[in-house]
């Protein structure tokens, strides 16, 4: 197996991760939280280094990602094992995995370079489970795509460390990440994960010069009272800039969430247009098909200038970087430098 980076030889055999916010220790012949990372004889391995479990071609909408390289396709890549074990994970099914799973199989990070090339995609992204925990894989794929000029993109609940995040930085250009609440408890209880390392992480990512999106699915009677979505609106206003783009998403029961309603649309929509009126530039919704707040609308005249419907966009009032209506700025990733 392929040695992991980022940990700490103890002693007895032990070692110390230091790639998420759990920071495991683990001993020998045990594995992180994850899953994944496996002390073998007082080195730690990264047991899913070229085993995928999940390959598809998709929209760049679909992460979602609206402001980045908008209209284009993305090679999507995702493997087993996460850092949380979220009671409404809609990937459970792999996210939850072990390392028997007879589904994996190979792609070396040439070939997925290549496989990305070849299908027509402008980007490759990490996603389907935590790409955090994956580390070493998107490292020496992200390389190699960067110098074929494809953009590289994290689906990620953010849960990694400084030291994590600082190195995976020089091979990736967006970080997708999920804010799940702006509760502590929230995360504790739900997720099995703390609060702050996320939000420290998610304004590195920005400061690092990654484009940043959020997503926040909305649950009833979880997170979903007003005070606390002001609260998080606030926080990425504060850290992140109004230029940031954040989707509200609806819930639909899964995983360990069955016995809970899906969203009401009107409670979205009160989110988006609280969003609007604390001075966020792009709010949208999401599972919510056909809805106008898919759209990107200019922040100055509110003129259409994206419009959506499901993942099909298409550019109606945009040249360039600038509304057609009234030549206000619009703020996105139009190509990978």
């Amino acid at each position: 197996m392929h040695e992991a980076r980022l940990y700490q030889k103890l002693e007895d055999d032990t070692v110390r991760c230091s790639l998420c916010a759990h920071r495991c220790t683990i001993r020998e012949g045990k594995q992180g939280v994850c899953g994944v990372r496996i002390n073998r004889g007082g080195t730690l391995y990264a047991a899913t280094f070229g085993k995928v479990i999940a390959e598809a071609v998709d929209p760049i909408e679909k992460k979602p990602l609206y402001h980045f390289l908008p209209g284009t396709l993305s090679y999507s890549l995702g493997t087993i094992g996460c850092n949380f074990h979220c009671e409404h994970c809609q990937n459970w099914h792999i996210s939850q995995q072990t390392l028997e799973m007879e589904a994996l199989r190979d792609l070396a990070p040439e070939e997925g370079v290549e496989r990305a090339r070849a299908s027509g995609s402008a980007s490759i992204a990490w996603t389907y489970n935590e790409p955090t925990i994956w580390h070493e894989y998107p490292l020496a794929m992200g390389a190699l795509a960067r110098k074929k000029g494809l953009g590289t993109v994290y689906v990620t609940n953010g849960y990694i460390t400084e030291e994590g995040l600082r190195e995976i930085s020089s091979v990736l250009n967006a970080f997708r990440v999920d804010l799940k609440s702006f509760s502590d408890t929230f995360y504790r209880k739900v997720c099995g994960g703390r609060l702050q390392p996320i939000l420290d992480a998610t304004a590195l990512a920005k400061e690092l010069g990654m484009h940043v999106e959020t997503v926040t699915l909305v649950i009833p009677g979880q997170n979903d009272s007003m005070e606390e979505m002001e609260a998080l609106i606030r926080w990425v206003l504060e850290n992140l800039g109004p230029d940031t783009p954040m989707h509200f998403t609806r819930f639909h029961p899964d995983y360990k969430m069955l016995d809970v309603r899906p969203t009401e649309i009107r409670t979205l929509e009160k989110i988006y247009e609280r969003a609007k009126e604390l001075g966020l530039h792009y709010p949208y919704l999401g599972n919510v098909g056909g809805h106008p707040y898919e759209n990107t609308y200019c922040p100055a005249c509110g003129g259409l200038v994206i419009e959506r419907s499901g993942y099909s966009t298409r550019i109606v009032g945009l040249e360039d970087h600038t509304c057609t209506e009234c030549g206000g700025h619009i703020e996105y990733v139009s190509k990978i430098d």
